[in-house]
């Protein structure tokens, strides 16, 4: 059977961090008691890492109950998109130096509110591909 479907080319993992360096935007998936969630945040790629701020509620909740997440990330032009798949390990940073450190990054909150909670997501795998857009073909 043949088939038109054009999946994109594999992105290497240097390439694929450049896209989540580039972005600011992504979304974090979550799995607590079976049950998958899924949040948009904003996030900063930074040492081989992701960070992201957040407050005590369900997502910082889940994450402690659950450590594994994934995160994607989308960047798309007129022609061109990447999407980049991003598997880890999450924890809140609680020690002050580390706290220290991360309130002189660019990482602020995307909404006019304040999070004061740090989360760092050291990667355990990440996937990403380039796709060129364009019209769907015609049929023979």
């Amino acid at each position: 059977m043949e088939s038109d479907e054009r999946p994109g080319t594999v992105l290497s993992d240097a390439e694929s961090w450049t896209v989540l360096e580039r972005s600011q935007h992504g979304r974090l998936a979550i799995c607590v008691a079976g049950e998958p969630d899924i949040y948009p945040i904003n996030y900063l790629a930074h040492d081989g890492v992701l960070l992201l701020r957040t407050n005590p509620g369900t997502k910082l909740a889940g994450l402690t109950v659950n450590d594994k997440v994934a995160f994607e990330v989308d960047d798309v032009l007129d022609d061109e998109a990447w999407s980049v798949v991003l598997h880890g390990t999450a924890r809140a940073i609680e020690s002050q130096t580390e706290i220290d450190e991360a309130d002189k990054l660019p990482l602020r909150p995307w909404i006019p509110t304040r999070k004061y909670t740090y989360v760092e997501i050291a990667p355990t795998r990440i996937h990403g591909r380039h796709f060129e857009l364009g019209e769907e073909p015609e049929r023979y």
